[in-house]
């Protein structure tokens, strides 16, 4: 008797273990969403170079200062643009004094100009006035002709001067404006010695130390905001048509882990990044927390959808996307919104439609 009470109890257990699960549909409020993971960064936050290479004197600041537009962040050392300035600097001395010093080369074409002009004034009066006797008919032809010829020689000689003089004097003007420009530059140059920062911010890094090489390839420093900072999102690229700006945003960081924020999505960046398949999103709080750091983690969830008072099933319970399983045999369903646990079922089914669990 006791070993059939036995048999009974097992087989009522396996009954019991063998029943499938049911559920019936329930109205409620879902939210779909679309998940992305996190990562706050400053606002502004920007990659330093140097103009030019050389080697770093030294840092002018320290990490985590604050730093105000133009406040100098670190010096070079190289040799090269300073001689390089000071050669300018000759070469422009050097044009001025040709162009309007007391050893300008337009004082020898002046003076030249000036015996050319008191020989062509000479011939010119030798020249009329044996044109005169001419016409009288005093005196050779060939003294005619030698003065006329005298006369047109000295007058091209004269002419041919003052074109070079013009011609020598521009020369001599541009000289001096490129030799001007390279000084400037040579100028400019020295002083980009001397990296400032483009904004008011912090810094948050300074990845050279004194005495290391700096070349203009390479970053040197990072500067951003000290006090606004942004979320930035990774977004599956099966969901990025989902999203668009002013989008609210669930934020979740390690940093607070019992504490959701609030945000909205600001920039959806349009490349996708092709080795990790997904999208930048750019979404800023909607009330910060009061300590934030570059780096910290997280998650975001960026509501698309929100309904209420609508019929919702747990996920588990739909086959293959579009079917149900009821006590009636398996009825087809259109679906909606959904979020990581239900789904919202538009139609097929009621609140009255029990739904058994399909077997795993």
């Amino acid at each position: 008797m006791r070993y059939l009470i036995i048999l009974i109890f097992v087989f009522a257990l396996q009954s019991c273990g063998d029943e499938q699960e049911k559920v019936f549909p329930q109205k409620s409020e879902l939210t779909e969403s679309v998940y992305a993971s996190a990562i706050i960064q400053p606002d502004s936050l920007y990659k330093v170079y140097a103009a030019v290479g050389g080697i770093l004197d030294r840092n002018l600041v320290e990490e985590g200062d604050l730093v105000k537009k133009g406040t100098p962040l670190l010096q070079i050392i190289n040799n090269t643009p300073k001689l390089n300035t000071e050669n300018a600097k000759l070469s422009l001395k050097l044009a001025q004094e040709n162009y309007n010093g007391s050893a300008a080369v337009l004082t020898g074409l002046e003076d030249e100009i000036k015996a050319a002009k008191l020989s062509f004034h000479n011939d010119s009066i030798n020249f009329y006035r044996q044109k005169r006797l001419w016409e009288q008919e005093i005196g050779s032809k060939v003294d005619f002709d030698n003065r006329k010829l005298a006369y047109e020689l000295s007058r091209n000689n004269l002419n041919l001067l003052q074109s070079k003089y013009d011609r020598t004097k521009n020369e001599l003007k541009t000289q001096v404006s490129q030799a001007r420009n390279n000084y400037e530059s040579a100028q400019i140059n020295t002083k980009d010695f001397t990296v400032t920062s483009k904004i008011n911010g912090k810094v948050y890094e300074l990845l050279k130390e004194t005495g290391e090489i700096v070349s203009t390839m390479e970053p040197i420093a990072a500067v951003g905001s000290d006090s606004v900072f942004i979320i930035k999102m990774l977004v599956d690229e099966v969901d990025i048509v989902k999203l668009s700006l002013g989008q609210k945003t669930l934020i979740t960081l390690d940093a607070y882990p019992s504490k959701v924020f609030m945000a909205t999505v600001d920039k959806i960046y349009p490349r996708k990044d092709e080795r990790s398949q997904t999208f930048t999103v750019e979404a800023s709080f909607d009330d910060p927390p009061k300590i934030l750091y570059p780096g910290l983690a997280g998650e975001g969830n960026i509501i698309i959808a929100k309904r209420k008072d609508i019929l919702t099933i747990p996920k588990d319970y739909l086959i293959d996307g579009n079917r149900v399983e009821t006590s009636n045999g398996t009825v087809e369903v259109t679906t909606g919104l959904q979020n990581l646990d239900r789904i919202e079922i538009i139609t097929g089914i009621s609140e009255e439609t029990e739904l058994l669990k399909p077997e795993q």
